[in-house]
């Protein structure tokens, strides 16, 4: 069975082709700076990086443009779009309408324009790519997997807010927690790779990145989760602030004459890693000042660790102890730094890092506590793509994800 998934942004579409007899990559890459001057698609092709410039204004001419490719006499994997079993699609926001992966009808389609207004940054153009797909692909069928379903499971006291009930029944303001496909990839692999019963760990996941969240699993289901009702919530990210109280936010509104729109430029695209350093959300730049001497990265950086060594301390407890630490996304993978200064001072709970392993562990599976560890400490690549590949296939051949 070959599948395709698409990740839709509002000015980007990535995609990836599976064949799923062997879970082999035939295909992948992405489409950039869509519908503004200069969009191009770059994938690879062998191993040969390209780009490709075209004018491609809506999701529409990218995705035909992307399956234009797979079939491209030169660059092309397929013959014809009739060996497109499945088309996967990745979407944020969930609700309570969603707690697994499902086949796109067109009643689910109703109800994700209902969640839209939870994600307006995200739902509506992971829309558009499920509409471009029956424009372009009508007989294919298609799936939806939620960045939220995984966190379904959470009890209610874990998931409400300190407000008036009547706020969670009217318009639904609950925490729903992203990462979801990530925390359930990198859990249940982890467990595979230590030959332990998924069923019965007590599991940290933290994928740390530019955005950034963590999730406490208990026996393969996750009980709590550090982002909210919007990804603005919880650990330090590269350009969202995190957790904040409420009366700041309020306060800020009323000194700076902000209205609603500007505080949600302010707290999702000007805090974060950028606002404390001033210098860039990227940790490759606040790495290079930190060398340099530069104060405020360091603090950037200081900040950024804490949040994420408080939360595993809480989820811990939430949990009644840990057997698994799990890092993972584009800063757990690849920065053996916080790693390091995450884990320290940690050994009370049976943390012990192998320092020297950590170190030299970059993007790649590996197990990097000492022997005497009680608990686990990994870095686990994550593969979301697989994930929607996985869940796509299982929708397709009539058995439930899992």
């Amino acid at each position: 069975m070959k599948i395709l998934v698409l990740n839709c942004g509002s000015s980007s579409v990535k995609y990836k082709l599976f064949d799923m007899s062997d879970r082999s990559v035939l295909a992948h890459g992405a489409v950039e700076k869509l519908g503004l001057p200069g969009s191009f698609l770059k994938f690879t092709h062998g191993n040969e990086k390209v780009t490709l410039e075209r004018d491609l204004p809506e999701h529409t001419a990218a995705i035909e443009f992307i399956l234009s490719i797979l079939t491209d006499d030169k660059y092309g994997c397929i013959q014809t779009y009739d060996e497109i079993d499945a088309v996967g699609h990745r979407v944020v926001h969930g609700a309570e309408a969603f707690s697994e992966s499902i086949e796109i009808t067109p009643k689910a389609i109703a109800k994700l324009t209902e969640c839209s207004v939870l994600a307006p940054l995200h739902n509506p153009p992971n829309l558009k790519g499920i509409h471009a797909m029956q424009t372009l692909l009508p007989s294919v069928p298609q799936v939806g997997v939620f960045d939220t379903a995984f966190h379904q499971g959470m009890p209610e006291y874990a998931y409400l807010y300190g407000l008036p009930y009547e706020m969670y029944m009217k318009y639904g303001i609950r925490r729903y927690g992203f990462h979801g496909t990530s925390h359930r990839y990198v859990s249940a692999r982890a467990c595979e790779i230590l030959g332990l019963p998924y069923s019965e760990q007590r599991i940290i996941t933290a994928h740390i990145g530019n955005g950034g969240s963590l999730a406490a699993i208990r026996n393969g289901k996750s009980i709590d989760t550090s982002m909210g009702l919007t990804p603005v919530e919880g650990l330090l990210m590269g350009t969202r602030c995190g957790d904040l109280d409420a009366g700041a936010l309020l306060y800020i509104m009323e000194k700076e004459g902000l209205d609603s729109q500007s505080l949600s430029e302010l707290i999702n695209k000007k805090s974060g890693v950028l606002g404390i350093s001033g210098i860039s959300s990227d940790m490759r730049d606040i790495e290079a000042a930190i060398s340099s001497g530069d104060r405020l990265a360091t603090l950037a950086m200081q900040v950024y660790n804490y949040r994420i060594k408080k939360y595993i301390g809480a989820y811990a407890a939430a949990l009644g102890g840990i057997d698994i630490l799990v890092f993972t996304g584009g800063v757990g993978e690849n920065q053996w730094s916080t790693r390091e200064a995450v884990c320290s001072e940690l050994e009370f709970m049976g943390i012990k890092l192998d320092k020297s392993k950590n170190r030299e562990t970059r993007g790649q599976e590996a197990v990097i506590n000492l022997p005497e560890s009680h608990t686990s400490v990994m870095v686990v690549p994550t593969d979301e793509e697989y994930m929607i590949a996985a869940d796509t296939m299982q929708i397709m051949e009539g058995k439930q994800p899992v």
